[in-house]
């Protein structure tokens, strides 16, 4: 109870909910439409650039080798089953959507789980911010393919070279790269913009992410409850069993809990950019609130308190 309740009181959370209000009352509050842009791609290069010099301090060993496979084989793994459990009330297209978006990751709520470490004094090791860029693709080529496999008709080009070069994955793995080899005394002159200035960048980020959950979440009215169930569902059920597998890497608590983080999470920024070239026939006015409206606020209360008693 007093991980939940230090939860609350955390600035990104109640901004993030200041927003949902403000939307619900119909404030006319709102952020610059190129802002929600611009912060994305801070946010990412941030967390690239950070983990890359992290990383490059890490060294190979077996608990982290076993973290990253198993953090693959659950962006593959989950989009089956939740294809399955979508596809008799959604339709096959939605429910392709759905399950890139469950398998993949939320890169902003990611952010606030580490946030969430350094509050209890803990280090984010930096192989997870590779660990959560490599989650992303093999998510969005397997959700596609279920779609495919079952009749959905899909759009034009290579969907998967659209999913392997998306700008998200590109990014953060471009940044990564960047961190890594970046000397650490040129890194210092950069750390103001990449380091001090992040949570103050999230606070704002999720203040818009409200807004447009709490917009988003009156067009998923229509869709009937299951998209509710499992929105609300999905992320509990998926961070707790991997909150509970991942004893078997033998991985460091902190390493157990991100990796929870991010198999509880649904992407709501890689996954729709892919879907509307990929699958357009998939309406994002399902997937897309259900990953932001709805998952992510329950990571944000209930889920990473939840998945940090698990794994302590």
């Amino acid at each position: 109870m007093s991980l939940l309740l230090e939860n609350f009181t955390s600035p990104a959370l109640l901004f993030f909910l200041l927003g949902i209000a403000a939307a619900l009352i119909r404030s006319d509050l709102e952020l610059p439409p190129t802002s929600s842009k611009f912060l994305s791609i801070y946010l990412l290069l941030s967390i690239g650039f950070r983990g890359g010099q992290e990383l490059a301090h890490e060294t190979l060993r077996p608990d982290s080798t076993a973290v990253f496979g198993l953090a693959v084989a659950s962006s593959m793994l989950i989009p089956i089953y939740v294809f399955w459990l979508a596809r008799r009330s959604l339709g096959v297209a939605n429910a392709g959507a759905v399950a890139a978006a469950y398998g993949s990751v939320s890169a902003v709520t990611f952010v606030a789980a580490g946030t969430f470490l350094d509050r209890h004094g803990l280090h984010l090791p930096g192989y997870l911010v590779a660990v959560m860029a490599f989650m992303e693709a093999p998510a969005i080529v397997v959700g596609l393919w279920l779609a495919r496999r079952a009749g959905a008709s899909g759009g034009t080009g290579s969907w998967l070279r659209h999913a392997l070069t998306n700008g998200s994955v590109v990014l953060v793995l471009g940044s990564l790269l960047v961190g890594f080899v970046t000397d650490e005394a040129q890194a210092e002159g950069i750390r103001p913009f990449t380091n001090d200035l992040f949570k103050g960048f999230l606070a704002v980020f999720l203040l818009d992410m409200g807004l447009s959950s709490g917009r988003n979440l009156k067009a998923l009215w229509g869709a009937g409850w299951q998209p509710f169930a499992l929105a609300l569902l999905l992320p509990l059920v998926n961070g707790t069993f991997m909150a509970l597998l991942s004893s078997v890497t033998g991985a460091p608590a902190e390493a157990r809990f991100m990796l929870s983080v991010l198999a509880a999470s649904a992407s709501y920024i890689a996954v729709p950019a892919a879907m509307r070239i990929a699958l357009p026939e998939a309406n994002p006015g399902i997937y897309l609130p259900m990953a932001l409206a709805l998952t992510f606020p329950v990571n944000m209360t209930l889920g990473i308190p939840w998945y940090y008693w698990l794994v302590s």
